[in-house]
Order: structure tokens, then sequence, then C-alpha cells
């Protein structure tokens, strides 16, 4: 048995059809259907008796399939042990969409159901190993320094498993990026999505922006504080992001190699553990602290 529901996306009615009715108690009968089906009795409802027409209409928008599946003998049956009610050979179950499993063969729909979460589960396995990884900045779209970035984070990512693209260099702009982190995790099917660059205090850093603008729960924890105002700084904190968009999980790293670097080394000693956003995030953070510390003598972000 799985806890996995299925939606039934709109398809809420049940209709018996060929049912004999007389004097029936309506109440009993959607308690009974909703005994049979595993679902609290308030959220199946008799919406029409008439004539031989017994409709229901079912509250819930997910049901357990495996619950339903070829429970219609089950149901029939059910329901002809009431007052009132009398079921023949001819009656019969009508429903659309995800509720028309109740008329099908136990067996067989069971079967269905198994092999459906198999591919579902295939599926996914194939998407969480499919990474793509971007670099950001005017600088490396103009080729002004070259992105070493990139070609070493997909191969570390190769080594690990994953089947890698290496994406265009996105500019710095906070709309481009969300929309390239929305195409890779809602259209194009990856399950890990690395970003270096963009991640700063100044204001052309906008990677950690984009990625919020689509996950407002991404964990962006800081790396260390800076005064705003002095220098370059706009903002207050240098931060790093991990969220979700999609199908993909989404990290955002620092520009500098040594540090993407290490970012991507942790993340991926992280991901052979889960994939939980914030634990990700926290333990490459801790790891880029410990090297900006030792490199520049920084006190840790408050």
């Amino acid at each position: 048995m799985t806890d996995a529901a299925g939606n039934l996306l709109q398809k809420t009615e049940l209709r018996i059809e060929r049912i004999g009715l007389e004097n029936a108690d309506l109440t009993a009968v959607a308690t009974t259907v909703a005994d049979v089906l595993s679902l609290p009795h308030a959220e199946v409802l008799v919406i029409d008796a008439r004539d031989d027409i017994l409709a229901l209409d079912i509250l819930s928008p997910r049901v357990d399939p495996y619950a339903i599946a070829g429970q219609q003998t089950v149901l029939l049956d059910a329901l002809s042990a009431l007052p009132g009610i009398r079921v023949t050979q001819e009656t019969a179950l009508c429903a659309q969409g995800m509720l028309g499993w109740i008329a099908d063969d136990r067996d067989a729909a069971l079967e269905a159901l198994r092999t459906g979460e198999q591919m579902a589960d295939d599926i996914s396995r194939t998407i969480a190993g499919r990474a793509i990884v971007f670099s950001t900045g005017p600088e490396v779209i103009s080729g002004q320094i070259r992105d070493t970035n990139k070609p070493w984070i997909a191969t570390r990512l190769c080594q690990a498993g994953f089947a890698v693209t290496e994406g265009e260099n996105l500019p710095d702009d906070v709309e481009v990026i969300a929309a390239a982190l929305a195409d890779a995790g809602f259209d194009r099917g990856f399950g890990l999505v690395v970003t270096t660059g963009g991640v700063g205090a100044e204001g052309k850093d906008h990677t950690v922006e984009a990625l919020l603008s689509l996950d407002a729960a991404a964990a962006t924890p800081a790396l260390f504080s800076v005064s705003v105002g002095s220098g370059r700084h706009q903002k207050g904190q240098v931060r790093i992001g991990v969220g979700e968009v999609g199908t993909a999980l989404v990290v955002c790293l620092p520009g500098p190699h040594a540090e993407a670097a290490i970012g991507a080394a942790v993340l991926i000693d992280e991901l052979s553990r889960g994939r939980d956003k914030a634990e990700v995030a926290t333990a490459v953070a801790e790891a880029l602290r410990v090297r900006l510390r030792s490199s520049h003598n920084l006190g840790a972000a408050r």
C-alpha cells in the first residue's frame, strides 16, 4: 500500500446506474461509499437520487488509488446490504478520471498502478541525475576572463555519476537568471542546477535574488557581513542560495574559482546523503566560511 494520493483533477462525480431505490437512507449510502473507498465521511455527498440513478460527489481533490482500484464489486455488495437499495447484475458504476479505476478488475488495476509507480520512480531517478551548470557575469560573457568554474564543476559532477550539460553564460540580470533557472527546472527536466557568480553584496549581484523570486523559501545563509555603502556594497551580506525550482535543486555558488570548487565538492558530498535544501546550504556555507576566514581573516557572518 502506498501513501501517494492521486489528483482527481475535478473528475469528482461517481454515478451508480440501474440501481433500485425505495425509501433509501442517503446518509447511510454516502457513509458506506466513503468506508469502502477509505475516505472521510464528510468528503462523500449524495448529490442526486432519482429513477434508477444515484450520483455522489467526492469532495476531496485527492484519493489513494490503491484504496479505490477495482472496488466496484465490494462497493455494490456493501450498498446492496442497505435497506431500500436493490442491486442487480445490471447495476454499474460510471466515473471519469481516477475514479474510473473503481470499475476496473482489481488485480489488473493494482498491477497497472505498480507499473506506473515504477515508471514514475525511474523518471524521477533520471531527472535527479541530470545537472546543468551556469556561470554568470559580463566578464565571462565577453571572454574577458576564462570560465574555469563551469568545466571544473561539470567534470566533478560527471565523475559523481551525473549527466551534465554546460549551460550558457548569464548576464547579471535578475530576470534573465530567473528565466534560465525556471526553464531548467520546469521545462528541461534537470534535477540539479548549479550557478557560479552573482552572490556578492554589490548592486550587480542578482543570482540569489533570482532564486528567491522562484522559491521564496530558499535557504540563503550568509558567508560574511559587510558595511552597506562601503565601496560598492549595496547589500549587508554575501550569501549563497539553495532552493527548489520545479524538478531541480538549485545551488548558487560564489564566482571565485577556489570558492566555487570548494562549494561544489561539498555539494556533491551532501547530495550522496540527500537533497534537503537547508542541510545542503548549511554544509556548503560552513565550508566556504572556513575557507574565507583562513584566506582573509574574516569574522563569522552575523
